[in-house]
């Protein structure tokens, strides 16, 4: 192909970009953004990334054992995950939880701007699912426009129709699938079916119908722009050495068409023809050209756009890039992570974070015991002439049924418990409480306090559960 030609079909492709997105503007809710689809390495990522959340849909239909494998089971106030039962007691490891993602988004935010929002955030996601609906049955956004503009007709009913019925049962589907991470999946389908679940269930999917309906279908950016918190405050969380997606202005500044018949020693413009592609694909309508603004969620998808254009019309990529505004601004490399102080404070709470939980949930037991001398009296004196100590033993048993313990104890010589290999019953996911008397003949006491220890011991599916705990016995001074 001859340089003439080859400049000729250039700018057929940039004319041809023109006519598509000239009517291109940010607006902040008064018309519909209807954001053109583009493939390219980003798409890929961001739909590689959206699949995570598959998890969110089939997770509560993995079994363990003979429950769910995940299951909040807030009315009985146990978190099964896997083969651990989480009870009220050890909830400072959820803490330690929401600790270690809230760092970590602070961490992603530091390092690279609204990854999250761009990438993984739920509403970023089901809008992306929705739009990708919307443009596979209305057409691209030229042709979605004049829908929404023409009279209605059947066709016109049956395509919306169609539009809204699977945007509402992917809804119902969301509602359903987030109550099913608290109420037994297959009880919960059963239920609904035969119209028996609790109104907190019904309530509930109908609150994520609802929102997710509305959100994802017709708020889609506003979100973004006005009811999203972390878009308020991601501004104080980066600086000039995140990196962003950013428009190289060296490269592309002055903006111009390109002119037919033009040489290229001649061209007194920067590489962005000024096609409105970035602006066209993005789903909040920013134009990355005016700097990092609330609107982005770094979704990188005007990256693939304007890649796609510079091959077209044969020019180097990446004019729109990852790329931190320091680097741009004084064209040197940004500086390392391990010279940035924020990242190494993070990285250390965010490690410590991670070490309480893995302790946590290593060092969970079973079966729990806790002793409480009673203070009212603290002995009594027996007509036989022992001393008799009263205590109340709380067993808590995190397994999923009711095991029957035995109470044994060891201290002072001559020790012997009122009831002697005291069997009680542990019920499932609670603090059982139980009163025991122990004795010791006074003689052979050498001391006002004397250590003793308390054990627990049952059977669960063939694995032996026991817990101890240290006390003391007391009797008068000597």
């Amino acid at each position: 192909m001859s340089g003439k030609e080859n400049t000729a079909s250039e700018h057929s492709v940039v004319d041809d970009l023109y006519t598509e997105s000239g009517h291109w503007n940010l607006n902040t809710g008064e018309e519909t953004i209807h954001a053109k689809r583009m493939g390219g390495y980003w798409r890929n990522i961001k739909w590689l990334s959206a699949s995570a959340w598959i998890i969110f849909f089939i997770g509560p239909y993995f079994q363990w054992g003979n429950r769910q494998a995940v299951l909040f089971d807030i009315p009985h106030r146990q978190f099964h995950i896997l083969g651990v039962t989480v009870l009220p007691q050890d909830f400072w490891m959820l803490s330690l939880t929401l600790l270690f993602f809230a760092l970590l988004l602070a961490v992603a935010t530091a390092l690279a701007g609204r990854i999250f929002c761009g990438f993984f955030c739920f509403q970023t996601i089901w809008t992306d699912v929705f739009t990708w609906l919307e443009e596979n049955l209305e057409g691209n956004p030229q042709k979605r426009r004049r829908l929404e503009k023409a009279p209605w007709s059947f066709s016109k009913i049956r395509i919306k129709t169609t539009k809204h019925l699977m945007w509402l049962l992917i809804s119902v589907f969301t509602g359903i699938s987030f109550v099913a991470w608290f109420y037994d999946v297959f009880d919960l389908w059963r239920d609904l079916f035969l119209l028996q679940a609790g109104s907190v269930a019904y309530g509930t999917i109908a609150l994520f119908t609802a929102g997710t309906y509305l959100m994802a279908g017709f708020m889609r950016e506003q979100v973004c722009f006005w009811l999203c918190p972390y878009a308020r405050i991601q501004g104080v969380m980066i600086d000039k050495t995140t990196v962003v997606p950013s428009y190289d202005f060296h490269r592309g500044e002055p903006r111009g068409r390109l002119r037919k018949g033009q040489p290229e020693e001649e061209r007194t413009t920067g590489d962005c023809v000024d096609c409105k592609q970035c602006i066209a694909v993005c789903p909040t309508g920013v134009d990355i050209r005016h700097g990092q603004q609330e609107g982005c969620i770094m979704c990188a998808l005007c990256i693939d756009a304007c890649d796609e254009v510079m091959e077209k019309i044969g020019r180097p990529k990446g004019l729109v890039r990852f790329e931190s505004y320091e680097s741009l601004e004084a064209n040197k490399r940004p500086h390392p992570l391990y010279k940035r102080p924020r990242v190494w404070v993070y990285s250390a709470i965010m490690s410590l974070a991670l070490f309480g939980i893995a302790y946590g949930l290593t060092s969970l037991a079973p079966l729990e015991l806790k002793v409480i001398h009673d203070r009212q009296p603290l002995f009594v004196l027996q007509s036989d002439g022992s001393i008799q100590n009263k205590y109340t033993l709380k067993i808590l048993n995190k397994m999923t049924a009711d095991i029957a313990v035995t109470i044994s104890a060891e201290g002072p010589e001559g020790l012997v418990m009122v009831d002697e290999d005291l069997v009680t019953t542990a019920r499932r996911g609670k603090v059982t409480a139980r009163t025991v008397f122990v004795r010791v003949p006074k003689p052979l006491l050498s001391a006002e306090t004397t250590p003793m220890v308390f054990s627990v011991q049952g059977e669960y599916d063939g694995q032996l559960l026991q817990s101890s705990r240290q006390s003391v016995f007391i009797g008068p001074k000597r």
